[in-house]
């Protein structure tokens, strides 16, 4: 069993003598809070401690260059776009994704969400104003609403409860899903060539289609086939969200009873922000405790002692599989940015995946007072990310995107040639701008060849 280290002091509830960023502390009735943070202790789990140790030992293949990380999903996941095709499209989507990343890295690609439980969001200021009128930040709907109303805004412990039904009836079609035929790897290229098919701009990537296709061929007729092989009919697919509203993940922490250790059964994977990542924090004394893989967000601020510190906390095991680095930059920062932490961590022998977050780093507004992303420029950021990790002899092991199965129009460019003047008429997120169906294919399409020039060249 690994052993991330000495764990002495920490309990579930231990987070709470440490200072808490971002967490709202204007709920109106503290005993209804307690009262419902009570009460979920008593529900089921949402995942299982065997799940965890699978992903943990599935992230030790991707630390050890033997596999790939694709994490995608939601910004903040909503009660309103709550329905099952909505879940279906965005599963459907991150299926396409990896068919084309496994044969560009010919290598397995780990498949993780930001679903079923990824609500609450850490916002840049805690008030809000409009046209005179101050009101707190919507903080994701697990918190509060988004309609500026002072009703709305009003912190509410019910919605903690609604977001754990969701995120259970989420988890349960995904399995369904998952190992019920829908992700049958024919069904899955079936899409794709539909993707490339159907648009006249996608011939760059229509070789690489056609190249699945005679590989799917040829394992057919050596009799590798969906009704004799598990792996070409169902997928193994986990969970993860950003472990902000600590009391909610207190209450989902349980002792394994097969181990005597604690896990955070709210999801496989959860992750610290990049605003919440203080060693003396919260959310780090938290996480330290539990066994779940841990991703921490790594942006500008983030200096290479810091993150030492931050991993001597979290991993004084050095247990491979334990932590997921997921470096956030921007374009134009992530070359100088982000080589001194990988040249230090490297040096040091620690074992991480270094995984790339293209999104939070490239956010602009544009000139019709939409916050958006440039396609291009998350295609620049996954491009210096592979090269630092290259230059200082890292292995680049994952991405992490937000995106979703609907044709939203959120972020610009790609195969739609989506302008600013397009962003205004399916802009739908509750947050963050989210990449659209075609554009994450594309991503990954792009991704996918890199990858596949990268081991054709012994990179």
């Amino acid at each position: 069993m690994p052993d991330f280290g000495d764990s002495q002091g920490w309990t579930p509830d231990s987070w709470r003598r440490f200072p808490a960023r971002h967490m709202p502390a204007d709920y109106p009735d503290a005993e209804a809070l307690k009262a419902v943070e009570t009460e979920l202790t008593s529900y089921p789990p949402l995942v299982f401690a065997g799940e965890v140790r699978t992903l943990r030992a599935e992230l030790a293949r991707v630390a050890e260059g033997r596999a790939f990380l694709l994490q995608g999903g939601d910004c903040a996941e909503s009660f309103k776009e709550f329905h099952p095709n909505n879940i279906r499209d965005t599963f459907r989507v991150l299926l396409q994704m990896s068919v084309a990343l496994t044969f560009g890295a010919a290598m397995p690609v780990l498949k993780i969400g930001r679903i079923a439980g990824q609500f609450a969001k850490p916002r840049s200021a805690p008030t809000e104003t409009i046209d005179g009128v101050t009101l707190p930040s919507y903080r994701g709907d697990n918190i509060n609403g988004m309609d500026f109303t002072e009703k709305a805004r009003t912190p509410d412990p019910q919605r903690l409860l609604k977001s754990y039904g969701q995120s259970a009836a989420t988890l349960n079609l995904i399995r369904a899903f998952a190992n019920g035929g829908y992700a049958d790897l024919h069904n899955v290229h079936k899409w794709n060539l539909e993707f490339v098919s159907d648009n006249p701009q996608a011939d760059r990537y229509r070789e690489l289609a056609n190249r699945i296709s005679e590989a799917l061929t040829f394992m057919e007729a050596c009799g590798v086939t969906s009704k004799e092989v598990r792996s070409i009919r169902e997928v193994d697919f986990y969970t993860s969200h950003e472990a902000l509203l600590l009391g909610f993940e207190e209450a989902m922490t349980r002792v394994d009873s097969t181990s005597g250790r604690w896990y955070d059964t709210s999801a496989h994977m959860v992750w610290i922000g990049d605003r919440t990542r203080q060693t003396d924090g919260a959310h780090v004394e938290f996480c330290r405790g539990v066994e779940n893989p841990i991703g921490i967000k790594c942006g500008p601020s983030l200096q290479p002692d810091e993150l030492l510190r931050l991993l001597d906390i979290l991993n004084p095991g050095n247990v491979s599989g334990r932590i997921v680095l997921i470096a956030r930059y921007g374009a134009d920062a992530i070359g100088e940015g982000l080589s001194p932490l990988v040249r230090r961590v490297v040096a040091e022998g620690r074992k991480v995946v270094w995984s790339s977050d293209p999104m939070h780093g490239n956010t602009i507004k544009a000139g019709s007072g939409f916050k958006t992303r440039r396609l291009e420029d998350l295609k620049k950021e996954l491009d210096g990310f592979f090269a630092v990790c290259r230059a200082e002899g890292a292995y680049a092991g994952g991405v992490h995107l937000e995106m979703t199965g609907q044709n939203v129009t959120e972020c610009l460019g790609g195969l739609q040639e989506i302008g600013e003047t397009d962003l205004s008429s399916r802009y739908q997120t509750h947050c963050d701008p989210r990449l659209n169906a075609t554009q994450a294919l594309e991503l990954a399409f792009v991704l996918a060849d890199n990858l596949k020039k990268n081991r054709e060249n012994g990179r």
